[in-house]
């Protein structure tokens, strides 16, 4: 989704060596990242606005109408989720701010750059996430 279209914008992080991390530079290439991502959701979220009003139509089929308020439903859907995107890209840029971004959240291990590369809002390092999902799917059981 986005972060395909991120990666052709904002170019590979390649640290230096014996590079520390979370300098001032990586802090800066995901602060360029994040913001360029919350300005591809904000456009997308304002063409959607633009799309739906431009194209709301009154369909005399019943089909037809179902199949409108269908798409527009699904369309809302994943505004939604941009929306919500957005705000924890917001949250996340405030961690870069304050020296916090690119720590666990649960055990202050370091994240790493590819995982931050990946997903850049990521809070929690793979062990963390692997055993928040776990017990994700213990409990839905």
């Amino acid at each position: 989704m986005p972060t395909e279209t991120l990666r052709k914008t904002v170019a590979p992080y390649v640290p230096q060596k014996g590079e520390q991390y979370m300098s001032q530079r990586q802090r800066a290439h995901f602060r360029t990242m994040l913001e360029s991502l919350r300005e591809e959701l904000s456009a997308d979220i304002e063409r959607t606005v633009h799309t739906m009003q431009d194209e709301a139509t009154l369909f005399a089929d019943p089909n037809d109408r179902a199949t409108q308020e269908s798409d527009i439903a699904l369309e809302l859907r994943n505004r939604d989720r941009e929306r919500k995107l957005i705000k924890k890209i917001n949250e996340t840029i405030l961690k870069i701010d304050t020296d916090e971004y690119g720590y666990c959240e649960s055990c202050g291990a370091e994240i790493g750059l590819e995982r931050l590369a990946a997903r850049p809002t990521a809070s929690l390092c793979i062990d963390c996430k692997t055993l928040d999902e776990m017990r994700e799917r213990q409990v839905a059981k």
